[in-house]
């Protein structure tokens, strides 16, 4: 663990995104740093992972947003972001696309699960739920999450159960948390640049094409 060079990492990219920036939109970026920075000391977060944060963390701010990270929202479930503005609260998930080694014969299918039960998980903590990930991951998002519930076929809810069944059974996704959560957006996390770039759900699925219709399901 080098908290000295953490420090300096994560301190370097703030400074980068907050030139110019009013003294409100500093000093909540800092609060984000410095958490950052203790939760590093803790072995919570890794540098890779917190850049991601941090640029997030500060689009989210310049919206009028108060940001925590690494937040507990349950006995089991800690969210990597969740903003919050008057009455509403938002939350981001990051993913990056790694796959663990117990993994590497089925990366597909378990990656979708991971983004299909974070989905059905997380977003009844917030008004606004939000995916993550950098330009070089694809997220393999089940399709029926692009629609309402009301929309959603039984088919479709049973298909993406059963697939996070076969990873997630402690507890295990219900079918109810399927056919109710909602994804509002998805953000490209360019850390290079600092910036986020937002989409929703249908833009991103349209600009993947033919190559978000072979990992996702419904």
């Amino acid at each position: 663990m080098d908290v000295e060079r953490f420090t300096a990492d994560v301190t370097a990219l703030s400074d980068k995104m907050t030139t110019g920036e009013s003294a409100d939109i500093i000093k909540r970026m800092d609060f984000v740093r410095f958490r950052l920075i203790e939760l590093y000391k803790r072995n919570i977060v890794k540098i890779n992972h917190s850049a991601m944060e941090l640029v997030c963390a500060r689009h989210l701010i310049r919206y009028g947003y108060a940001v925590d990270v690494e937040r507990q929202l349950n006995d089991i479930l800690i969210c990597d972001l969740y903003a919050t503005k008057g009455e509403g609260a938002a939350i981001v998930e990051i993913e990056t696309g790694f796959i663990p080694p117990e993994h590497a014969l089925d990366p597909l299918s378990y990656y979708s699960a991971r983004v299909a039960s974070k989905i059905a998980r997380y977003s009844k903590f917030a008004n606004q739920f939000v995916l993550a990930t950098p330009p070089v991951s694809v997220l393999p998002i089940p399709r029926i999450f692009g629609r309402p519930p009301r929309d959603r076929a039984r088919e479709d809810i049973i298909m993406v159960k059963e697939l996070c069944d076969k990873f997630y059974r402690n507890p295990p996704v219900s079918y109810g948390e399927i056919l109710n959560s909602h994804l509002h957006m998805v953000y490209i996390i360019n850390v290079d640049q600092g910036k986020v770039t937002e989409m929703d759900v249908d833009s991103y699925f349209d600009a993947l094409g033919d190559m978000i219709s072979s990992t996702a399901l419904g």
